[in-house]
Order: structure tokens, then C-alpha cells, then sequence
């Protein structure tokens, strides 16, 4: 594995980490798919460091089971939009 994507691998999981980020959010923030980040903290962190990635693993799995209750609360804001648009003065 070159050594660019082993870096890649620990510094996502890091911030995944610390700012509690889900996939599709930390893929927005290193400019990646979101399978790549996936692929990276699933698969390849494994065998750098087995470690960070079930710490990685516990943050990801509290973001899947939250999932959705975000996505009822987005359904949620779209309509209150449509039903009451900011004004535009």
C-alpha cells in the first residue's frame, strides 16, 4: 500500500474521531468519495492500526444507528421551508 493512502487512512480516522463525523461529511472535508473513506477506515486501517480503526469503528457505528432521527430532522426542516420561505426583504 503506497504510503500517501496509509496517511490518508489515519488522518481521516482521527478526525473522524474527534469531530464525531460521519462518512458523507468527512468525505466532503478531504475532498473524497465516500466509499474511499469507507474502504479506508474498514478495510486498510485494519492493518495499520488495528487499534485507532475499532475506535473509528465505535464512532461510525453511533453516527449508522442515529442515521435516522438526522434524516427525519432534514425531512422535517425542508417542509417547514416550503411551508414558511424566509422572507426576503
Amino acid at each position: 500500500m503506497k504510503d500517501y493512502i496509509e496517511e490518508r487512512a489515519v488522518e481521516i480516522a482521527n478526525y473522524i474521531i474527534e469531530t464525531k463525523a460521519t462518512v458523507r461529511q468527512t468525505a466532503k472535508k478531504f475532498g473524497i468519495s465516500k466509499s474511499t473513506v469507507h474502504k479506508d477506515v474498514a478495510e486498510r486501517l485494519l492493518y495499520i492500526n488495528p487499534n485507532l480503526a475499532a475506535e473509528t469503528r465505535k464512532v461510525l457505528d453511533v453516527n449508522k444507528s442515529e442515521r435516522h432521527i438526522r434524516g427525519g430532522m432534514a425531512t422535517r426542516e425542508k417542509y417547514l421551508h416550503k411551508l414558511h420561505p424566509p422572507d426576503e426583504s
